[in-house]
């Protein structure tokens, strides 16, 4: 069976005060990338510390961050979240310098949800809507063939699936693209639940969903712990691959991001899948 891509998304809305293991400064995403690469993740996700700046100014930042560990190891594979400028408008802009500088992952996120938190009866609270217009999704894809990148979908809700495949269907996704599964807990992403829960059924529904289709895709746990979590076992032995990190992971503990991949390897170990090298990931999906 083909190796297991291990992507680790390192950092995001997780604040130190929460878990003090989690990267924010450039230096520390360099460190946190390279030894989880070191200790079996083939892909590196990650935000940076600055918001509503301009697009230049945000790339130079993520790059800040990546030159140690490209320096390190020409092979990583890195890729930043979308753009958020003023007001938290959200853009893929920033691909275009960073694909110049060497980036061969890319994103979009195909699709809108409402993301936010709950209020003292637990019910979801809040005005932020995470918005990707099909027109944004578009422009996205557009860079994302044009610099020759491969994104990463981050799959929220089943809507975005079919929105995906709509552009498989037509022949118009970028070469390099890998589906990632986004199951959240009642915790979900800022404390309120979206989306599917991280169940077998809710595995299935998706896997309906990509019967027929051959990207690569992977199962990730919002507001959990993907490990812990049975899905990541039965994503394994359906020929999937493992999405984790600070990013998302909620628990009674506060591990690195280091040890949640060491996790992961240990889990594909038992399942008998090898993990894939960095090599081995851009080779699964035919990266530049």
């Amino acid at each position: 069976m083909t190796p297991v891509i291990i992507e680790c998304a390192i950092n995001g809305v997780t604040p130190k005060s929460v878990n003090p293991q989690v990267p924010v400064t450039p230096s520390e995403i360099a460190a946190d990338a390279l030894a989880c690469i070191e200790a079996g993740a083939a892909i590196i996700h990650n935000h940076i510390d600055l918001h509503g700046v301009g697009v230049a100014e945000a790339a130079e930042r993520y790059l800040e961050g990546w030159r140690p560990v490209l320096a390190a190891r020409p092979d990583a594979l890195l890729y930043p979240t979308v753009h958020f400028g003023a007001e938290l408008s959200i853009s893929y802009e920033h691909l275009v310098p960073l694909a110049a500088a060497g980036l061969r992952v890319g994103l979009t996120d195909p699709g809108s949800v409402n993301l936010g938190g709950t209020d003292a009866d637990g019910v979801p609270a809040g005005d932020f809507v995470y918005r990707n217009s099909f027109e944004t999704i578009e422009r996205a894809f557009q860079i994302c063939r044009e610099a020759r990148l491969g994104p990463s979908l981050a799959i929220y809700e089943p809507g975005f699936l079919r929105a995906a495949l709509a552009w498989w269907r037509a022949g118009r996704l970028p070469q390099g693209t890998m589906i990632k599964l986004y199951f959240a807990t009642e915790s979900g992403y800022l404390g309120a639940p979206f989306g599917l829960p991280p169940t077998e059924r809710a595995l299935d529904a998706y896997l309906e969903l990509l019967d027929g289709c051959d990207i690569p895709w992977a199962v990730s746990v919002v507001g959990g712990d993907l490990c812990a979590c049975p899905i990541a076992e039965l994503a394994l032995a359906r020929g999937g691959h493992l999405h984790l990190g600070l990013e998302f992971y909620r628990g009674d503990r506060s591990p690195s991001n280091v040890e949640l991949v060491a996790e992961a390897v240990r889990l594909c170990e038992r399942s008998g899948r090898s993990v894939a090298t960095p090599a081995q990931a851009a080779r699964i999906l035919a990266l530049r």
